[in-house]
This record gives C-alpha cells, sequence and structure tokens, in this order.
C-alpha cells in the first residue's frame, strides 16, 4: 500500500515513467544516481531531471561524495517518505474540495447542454443567450444532472478512502521518525555524557598533578629558606669567634 501510493505521488509530479524510483530508493539507504539511470534504463541526465523535480517538492534528498581518482562529484538519492506522504495527502484533500464543490454545484443549480454541439452552460448563460446555442442555433436542453451526480458521489467515496489510507500510513511513518529521533538524542546525550565523564577525570587528573607540583615548588621553597637560614647562623658564629 504504502509503496503504491509513493509511485502514486512521483506519478503526479513527474509521469509514469519515473515511478520505478520509488523501487528503487524504497526502505533503503542513499543509492547512488548512476545505479538509478542505469536500473531505469535512462540516461544520466533523465534520472537527475526526475530527482531534481521530485526534490524540488522535498520528496527526495541527496548527499554528495567526491570520487578522489576523478575528483567530481556523484550524488546519492533516498526518498522522503514522510514528506511524500504529507504531500499527496495535500493533493487528495485539494481534489475533494473541488469534487465537493462541484458536486454541490450540480445539485443545486440548473445547466442547459446544446445535444448537437455538447455546449454546456448554467442558467445565467443560458438565459443570456435566449437558451439557444451560439455555436449551431439549436435550443439548449435542461442537463439530467442525476448520473453526473452520481459518478462525483463515487469520485468523492474513493479519494475520501485513499485519504484515509494516506493518514493512516503518515501516523505509521511519523511514528518510525519520533522513535529514530529519539534514538538519535539517547546516542548524542550517551556521548556527550561519556565526553563530561572524560573532562572530569581529565581536570582530576590536572588538579592532582598541579597539586603535586604545587607541593614539591613549597618544599623546595622550604629547603632552601632553612639552607639560607643554616648559612646565616654559621656566618654569625664564626664573626664570633673573631
Amino acid at each position: 500500500m504504502l509503496k503504491d501510493l509513493l509511485k502514486e505521488v512521483v506519478n503526479s509530479i513527474v509521469g509514469k515513467q519515473a515511478e520505478g524510483v520509488v523501487d528503487l530508493l524504497y526502505d533503503s539507504s542513499y543509492i547512488n544516481e548512476f545505479i538509478i539511470a542505469k536500473k531505469l534504463d535512462v540516461t544520466i541526465n533523465q534520472a537527475r531531471n526526475f530527482l531534481y523535480k521530485l526534490s524540488d517538492f522535498g520528496l527526495v534528498s541527496s548527499i554528495r561524495k567526491k570520487d578522489k581518482k576523478k575528483g567530481w562529484y556523484t550524488y546519492f538519492w533516498k526518498i522522503e517518505t514522510l514528506k511524500s506522504l504529507e504531500f499527496l495527502k495535500g493533493v487528495l484533500q485539494r481534489n475533494i474540495n473541488n469534487l465537493n464543490s462541484q458536486l454541490n454545484s450540480r445539485e443545486t443549480k440548473q445547466f442547459f447542454v446544446c445535444t448537437r454541439c455538447n455546449v454546456e452552460l448554467n442558467e445565467e448563460g443560458a438565459l443570456l443567450n435566449n437558451f439557444i446555442c451560439p455555436e449551431c442555433g439549436d435550443v439548449f436542453q435542461l442537463r439530467d444532472n442525476s448520473k453526473l451526480i452520481k459518478e462525483m458521489k463515487k469520485s468523492i467515496d474513493k479519494a475520501e478512502s485513499e485519504l484515509k489510507a494516506v493518514n493512516d500510513e503518515i501516523i505509521i511513518e511519523s511514528a518510525k521518525v519520533e522513535k529514530k529521533h529519539v534514538s538519535e538524542m539517547k546516542r548524542g546525550e550517551k556521548k556527550k555524557s561519556k565526553e563530561r565523564a572524560k573532562n572530569r577525570e581529565r581536570s582530576k587528573q590536572e588538579r592532582v598533578k598541579n597539586k603535586k607540583s604545587s607541593a614539591g615548588k613549597l618544599k623546595d621553597s622550604s629547603k632552601k629558606k632553612l639552607v639560607k637560614k643554616e648559612k646565616k647562623k654559621t656566618a654569625v658564629v664564626k664573626k664570633k669567634k673573631k
């Protein structure tokens, strides 16, 4: 179901010839654009054209890597499932709103048609033309909207059913994204926690080192003072003997 919905998105933007992009990128990591072109049996420029159009709507994303030997950059692509579903949801919702507006118009207004030219006008337009077809001169006939109304209701039911399926998939995909986000946050916090522990240990070692260094300096200073004091005493004794 999800793959079919994603294909519908691609089809609405690029066309049926690019639906294979979904099969390649669905539930996978980034794929080399040259592989995409080869699998779709199109040129690299055609493949890029498909991908750039989808990228304009945020439905695919890419990263680039530099070829160390050749020196040029190659792009790798993946499909953005949640954004694609949200895009399709918007398309379906607008379609449903449009169909409901047309349905309301057909249920509440009269329309007139020329059976020869198939020209249709609303009641106001027909009145302005005196209910005479401006193309052939035949008299307009009141259109029976019952069949069209029935078809519109079927189209609305189908679109609403598809919208429900899209909303269900959005809930599932959103849960996956949230779970991934929480997992990444936990890994990030764990990494930060380890860094903080390392920094604390490093600071502790620095403090111990500085403390030993200060103690050593203090000891040397005391020793020097003692030697100086002893020299002074010796000098005094020698002076008294003289």
